[in-house]
């Protein structure tokens, strides 16, 4: 099976490579000369664990191409898939400018009967307006070439990404016709031969099971936070009571873990959309709005903590940071927690010192050169007043202590994450601070 996937940014060129990776001829499309260019000579633009390998691999067997012309590859594909950005317009509603360029580039192009799926994450109602682009150039080119949309959203957690492709939870599919189930079928056949669900829906309800599951992981985190919050008030300890709750096998374990606030490409952007679809249907999302704003405030608690510590009195302190990307695995800083930390922190005089295993050049792309950027962990604490851990990566797990104690100006640790042992902390010297306790 041939088909194209346009937009090669994490969504698209880790669908296009593990499709290759099952046997699939699938070229890739995206507008960026430079980034074409660059996977042409197997250079990887994102990093994601296992990536590189694979779309080499893959490429220099035939089964991976990259090119910047949609059109020059449409008589050869089935399948084309639109995995191009839908970033947040300034009300909060998803900007569907880029998913309408890729169906009005295929409705002047194509030949022959194709399906065009939408793999961004869109608003309930996309498919119809990527059905009417399609069909309006058709009209203006006066012919009558069949086809059909379709949705098919994805569910890739950043620094997992391959496995869950390779070995989903579920694959959604929403269609309208027959032919077009049978040709998805077809396409993800190697999955289902494995067992994994892969679920048939109408186009609307599969275009709403992305916003709705991101919207759910949101808001049991955001609900987490709450209670961590008044844990400390009322003198609970957060993790016991996230193990008691999610011994509950109504609830679960999974999305109870507090923290200094969730950020990333998917959960910010999806319940900002799903609150701006509800009201474009006169409807309030009350719950979600809840959500965000607890998540909001969230971003700055290790700051307010932090300034309550020094009374206010932050200026001219040098605070070190471990972790800018929004989770291990990834060097996403999109919504990072890391970006409002800085913020803050510079407002009040800081001197910032960072460290991020992965993240480093898209903090300097980001923040560029207000912030001292560390050679590595230990560089970062050096002189420091205070050491806050944003990001848990699995080296800032076991650190030397000893090392670090001996480095830092002032023994202040503030974990963002909990990962660390209070009890362990105060008997090293340290003064400990977390969330929840």
């Amino acid at each position: 099976m041939n088909i194209a996937i346009v937009g090669t940014g994490y969504v698209g060129l880790v669908s296009g490579t593990c499709f290759a990776e099952m046997g699939v001829n699938v070229t890739c499309v995206d507008v960026n000369e430079q980034k074409i260019q660059a996977l042409l000579n197997e250079q990887i633009p994102i990093y994601e664990p296992g990536l590189d390998e694979m779309v080499l691999r893959n490429h220099k067997e035939g089964r991976l191409n990259f090119t910047t012309d949609l059109s020059t590859c449409l008589d050869k594909v089935d399948i084309v898939f639109s995995a191009v950005g839908t970033p947040p317009d300034e009300d909060g509603s998803a900007d569907l400018k880029y998913v309408l360029e890729v169906a009005h580039t295929v409705g002047k192009n194509m030949n022959k009967y194709l399906i065009l799926v939408t793999k961004s994450t869109v608003p309930v109602g996309t498919a119809q307006k990527v059905k009417q682009a399609i069909q309006e150039e058709l009209d203006r080119r006066r012919v009558e070439i069949p086809f059909d949309v379709a949705s098919n959203p994805e569910f890739l957690k950043e620094g997992a990404a391959i496995k869950d492709f390779m070995s989903p939870d579920r694959v959604v599919i929403g269609v309208e016709s027959q032919k077009a189930k049978d040709l998805m079928t077809q396409l993800y056949r190697p999955l289902m031969l494995n067992n994994f669900r892969v679920i048939f829906t109408d186009i609307p309800s599969a275009e709403m099971i992305k916003y709705a599951a991101n919207s759910m992981l949101a808001t049991r985190i955001s609900f987490m936070n709450d209670i961590a919050n008044l844990c400390e008030l009322v003198g609970a300890d957060v993790n016991m009571v996230r193990k008691g709750i999610g011994a509950d096998t109504r609830i679960g374990n999974k999305f109870l873990y507090p923290g200094c606030g969730y950020g990333g490409s998917c959960f910010p952007k999806d319940v900002k959309a799903l609150i701006k679809t509800a009201e474009k249907n006169g409807y309030e999302m009350k719950v979600l709005k809840a959500v965000e704003e607890v998540n909001e405030n969230q971003k700055s608690i290790l700051f307010t903590k932090l300034s309550n510590y020094y009374n206010d009195n932050l200026k001219g302190k040098t605070i070190s940071i471990w972790g800018l990307a929004f989770k291990p695995e990834t060097d996403d800083m999109r919504e990072a927690t890391s970006l409002v930390m800085i913020k803050n922190l510079i407002e009040v005089g800081c001197k910032i010192k960072v460290y991020d295993p992965v993240a480093m050049n898209e903090c300097k792309r980001r923040i560029g050169d207000s912030i001292i950027y560390a050679s590595d962990m230990y560089d970062a604490t050096l002189n420091a007043d205070a050491l806050l851990l944003l990001t848990e990566w699995k080296q800032f797990r076991l650190p030397s202590w000893e090392v670090i104690k001996k480095t830092m100006h002032h023994p202040l640790i503030l974990d963002g994450r909990n990962i660390y042992d209070k009890e362990e902390m105060e008997s090293l010297g340290f003064d400990y601070m977390c969330i929840g306790k």
